[in-house]
């Protein structure tokens, strides 16, 4: 499926699902059909990642639809883990995965696009020679993705879970985000790409079937995003990187007036440590340079970028994002998180006695985790 564009909507959540797929099915039969760069990819991607593009097949790349490069920063250290692709299309995100899981690992793609599927599937045997496989390490089912379990997707089965410009086409976003807290591994990520507007789109615009084709009038609304990703278990989701969407179609905008959309990548992480703000218990950690793609630094989200041998001092909540998952060999820690010394200064949150902002604090040096 992927992101992404007249009429009204069918109604109810079973005509929202028949609109996609006559959407991703019939009306868009390449990227170039796209009304809006909702969906166009526009990250700078690594050398590595670069490479295993120009092994993708001309048609797969032609039918991809996503608004973001979802692909994992420790492309050397995915070897043998198992990675979920939601709204996986025609399976491009899947495809290059697959090359860095190795025969041991395993992607599965979830679409509910029967034209998509069928394109994924037709184009498995293809890669697996182009990746000089014995056997195939993808496969792809047909369903939707806020039903994983109606697919026999178990709990706590994967390692990573991405999306590419999808969740916003879904009609049940809270329970897409349930499911993906649910199948993840204890320490697993959520890395995925998608719209969300700047303010509540009503309903008027959501039952308009190119504006929620186009990945625009489905988004949601920012704060209500982060609101069901911690209701969903996901305590405390990072942005990684955005940008404001061009919309050049002018009917397009006189439909949206002032509103303003944005493709985003977040990361969300399931860990039953982390807490509701960023503590300080006056650890820090060093990045050892040993990702391949970036041995001068290391960029977790927006506002954290670990330069190479430097100590940086982190919240509570960072440290377990390096040290229970994944990214814990590439880490050394400092301290032993014995003492607690409150709120990281500059984190968006402060002290909220009126008498404490007027005493004097030592400077005790550093930044926000």
């Amino acid at each position: 499926m992927s992101c992404c564009g007249g009429g009204k909507k069918a109604g109810g959540e079973d005509g929202t699902r028949i609109d996609v797929q006559e959407y991703y099915g019939k009306v868009l039969k390449t990227n170039q059909d796209l009304k809006t760069d909702a969906c166009s990819d526009a990250s700078n991607m690594p050398l590595l990642v670069k490479k295993v593009l120009g092994q993708i097949s001309d048609e797969v790349m032609s039918t991809y639809y996503g608004c973001g490069l979802v692909v994992p920063d420790d492309l050397e250290n995915l070897d043998g883990l198992r990675i979920l692709d939601l709204g996986s299309g025609s399976g491009r995100d899947c495809f290059l995965l697959s090359k860095f899981v190795g025969e041991q690992g395993h992607v599965l793609g979830v679409d509910m696009t029967e034209n998509q599927i069928q394109i994924a599937n037709r184009n498995i045997e293809f890669h697996r020679e182009a990746f000089g496989y014995s056997k195939a390490n993808v496969s792809f089912k047909q369903g939707y993705i806020e039903n994983l379990a109606d697919l026999g997707l178990e709990d706590n089965s994967f390692d990573i879970v991405i999306s590419n410009c999808v969740i916003n086409l879904s009609p049940k976003k809270e329970q897409v985000l349930r499911e993906v807290y649910r199948v993840l591994k204890p320490g697993g990520e959520f890395y995925f790409s998608d719209v969300y507007a700047d303010r509540r789109v009503p309903k008027s615009l959501q039952e308009n079937k190119v504006l929620w084709g186009e990945c625009i009038s489905g988004a949601l609304y920012w704060n209500d995003f982060i609101t069901l990703a911690k209701k969903s278990g996901f305590r405390d989701p990072r942005l990684v990187e955005d940008r404001v969407l061009n919309i050049s179609n002018v009917r397009i905008q006189e439909l949206l007036g002032l509103r303003k959309f944005f493709s985003a990548t977040f990361r969300l992480w399931k860990l039953e440590d982390l807490e509701g703000s960023c503590e300080d218990f006056g650890q820090a950690v060093i990045y050892n340079g040993k990702i391949t793609s970036y041995p001068d630094f290391f960029r977790l989200d927006h506002e954290h970028t670990f330069l190479t041998g430097k100590v940086s001092p982190v919240c509570g909540n960072t440290l377990s994002m390096i040290r229970n998952t994944r990214l814990q060999p590439y880490f050394t820690v400092v301290g032993d998180g014995a003492v607690h010394y409150g709120i990281f200064e500059g984190c968006g949150k402060s002290i909220p006695f009126t008498s404490a902002r007027s005493a004097a604090q030592p400077d005790a040096g550093g930044g926000c985790c």
